[in-house]
């Protein structure tokens, strides 16, 4: 598998952990508060949780259709997405 690939799926996993931790914190929020927005947090953060989980198993099931030519967009977009996530989780805690 192409390094590119390799690093837009640990990106994809980052992300999942991240999610995975914003998720909890909602469901935490939502448990002791009930606020209606919360879950549509815990929704936002579910659909992208999916998102990733999809992204990682493409990029390691589907490497080999992939043209070259887009694997640095991949990249790209997985980190834009993760400094999103980050900054997201920072202002959450």
């Amino acid at each position: 598998m192409n390094i590119l690939m390799e690093i837009s799926a640990g990106v994809s996993l980052t992300n999942l952990g991240l999610l995975t931790t914003l998720f909890i914190i909602y469901a935490r929020i939502y448990r002791s508060s009930k606020a209606i927005f919360t879950l549509g947090l815990m929704f936002f953060a579910g659909m992208l949780l999916l998102h990733n989980a999809i992204a990682v198993y493409a990029y390691i099931a589907m490497a080999p259709l992939y043209h070259e030519a887009l694997l640095p967009y991949f990249v790209a977009l997985g980190a834009a997405e993760l400094a999103g996530l980050a900054v997201l989780l920072k202002i959450t805690v």
